[in-house]
């Protein structure tokens, strides 16, 4: 590899000096989200357009050095950060923030890949529209990283995930080419999805500089439901009721295991947690929104809640009255990963089943890790709709979390993956690979599909300085 000084020099000419950073604190970037990886970059290179990033990456393939792409930096799997060696070049897309267009016609909006999220549902909304990917990092992921790693998030069951979302993308290819394919068509049978392969690709294939995504009309109403509900059957069971009578009105259907609510509670008891004198087991989040009117929205949702009552798979339930009771409701849900992580460091899982197989795998899989790791808590939620899982394990109670994550993340994770290997599942939902699930990757994933993985990054990629040792091993990386 070449000097990279001479590359520096280039990079400042490229971008302007003051975004080029080597000195001083750059945690923000080096480090991930779960702080569980401190890397080291040759330096942060923050272009503010496409034209820069292209001019980038031309720069370090010549050179052949790593580009790490990021944008909030608010990965769970150690995906867009450097490694340790002080070679890597962490390309910040976040200058690169603006709305280039929303065609209201088209129901369409073209933005930078630098977006933050929320401000995108904000100027969506202002113009009358609906984006509806929803994430509790929303404030600060942005729409290049939903795009890399196919975010999901509380409204997939409606919706759908990030890829689905998207009508067309702005990349620069790993050789510095910018392919321009934000056409917004919603038809267009000519050759190769060249969208669909970089979405979930994490900054391994190129760099995702702008995307058109579609919009939908703002629902006249939005009613939030939380319901008790005796067992993860009844969940199933109530889901089922949902998707019948409420058909495409359902856009939210969250599960929380009662372990998880408590942790809410013990961490944030200014939250009122409906139920929590009760036993039971599990709670779901449920949001109906409604084209026609709020009274047409209510009587739809109160039917639905008094069948599922009937029928014994709700307990008792409550419908928010307003907005701010609704945004209550959802507080509570969103509130579990920072209650967890207050609780202490854990084990993470991101899985998805057959919504059908969710009460056995989880009834299995609970008995298995509690007879290998007595006292193990279980902090289990998710997105029920979408069969996607947040299956965490955390220490006992009084143990010391760290030396837990050291010494039991093998084993916690042998067991939990080999039953959703058992259950057909994947091992990651919604979250990805990155460095932290590449190995576990290879081993739960077919030779086939791996080598299929493979040859295309080859292609793409011949140099491997795209994400380098991201989601696939790649002998070519630099």
């Amino acid at each position: 590899m070449n000097s990279p000084s001479p590359l520096l020099g280039t990079l400042r000419k490229i971008v302007g000096n003051a975004h080029v950073l080597t000195q001083g604190d750059l945690s923000a970037w080096e480090m991930d989200w779960r702080k569980r990886e401190r890397g080291h970059a040759l330096a942060v290179v923050r272009p503010g357009s496409t034209q820069e990033v292209a001019g980038v990456v031309k720069a370090c393939a010549a050179a052949r050095v790593g580009i790490v792409p990021q944008g909030g930096n608010t990965g769970m799997v150690v995906g867009s950060t450097p490694d340790a060696s002080g070679t890597q070049v962490l390309l910040s897309l976040t200058r690169m923030n603006h709305v280039r267009a929303l065609d209201a016609a088209n129901l369409t909006v073209t933005v930078d890949a630098g977006c933050v999220l929320q401000a995108v549902q904000k100027v969506c909304e202002q113009a009358g529209f609906l984006y509806p990917l929803s994430l509790g990092s929303e404030g600060s992921c942005t729409i290049g990283g939903n795009l890399g790693s196919n975010a999901g998030g509380t409204q997939v069951v409606r919706y759908g995930n990030t890829r689905e979302l998207c009508l067309g993308l702005e990349v620069v290819t790993a050789q510095g080419e910018i392919w321009d394919g934000l056409t917004g068509l919603r038809k267009d049978n000519t050759g190769y999805d060249l969208r669909h392969l970089m979405i979930g690709s994490e900054g391994t294939l190129g760099v995702i500089t702008a995307a058109t995504m579609k919009l939908y009309p703002l629902p006249v109403a939005q009613l939030t439901a939380f319901a008790a509900v005796p067992s993860l059957e009844a969940a199933v069971q109530l889901l089922g009721l949902a998707q019948q009578h409420l058909s495409s009105g359902l856009t939210g259907f969250e599960v929380m295991g009662q372990f998880a609510l408590s942790l809410v509670s013990k961490h944030f008891p200014q939250l009122r947690i409906p139920f929590q004198d009760t036993d039971v087991p599990y709670c779901v989040v449920l949001e109906n929104s409604d084209q026609e009117s709020e009274s047409h929205a209510r009587e739809r949702f109160e039917h639905l809640l008094e069948m599922a009552m009937e029928a014994g798979c709700v307990s008792d339930a409550v419908v928010a009255e307003n907005f701010g009771q609704a945004h209550q409701l959802w507080h509570i849900r969103e509130s579990i990963p920072l209650a967890q992580a207050q609780e202490g460091i854990n084990i993470k899982h991101d899985i998805s089943i057959a919504v059908s197989r969710i009460p056995a795998f989880v009834h299995e899989t609970d008995a298995l890790l509690a007879a290998a790791y007595p006292g193990a808590r279980l902090v289990n939620y998710g997105h029920l709709g979408d069969g996607n899982l947040h299956y965490n394990v955390q220490a006992p109670e009084g143990a010391d979390g760290e030396a837990f994550l050291r010494d039991q993340e093998k084993g916690v994770n042998t067991i939990v993956f080999g039953q959703v290997d058992a259950y057909r599942g994947s091992i990651s939902a919604e979250h990805g690979i990155g460095s932290l699930k590449r190995d576990k990757l290879e081993q739960h994933k077919s030779p086939v599909a791996l080598e299929m993985m493979r040859a295309i990054k080859r292609a793409l990629d011949p140099q491997g300085i795209m994400n380098p040792g991201r989601m696939i091993r790649d002998n070519a990386a630099p």
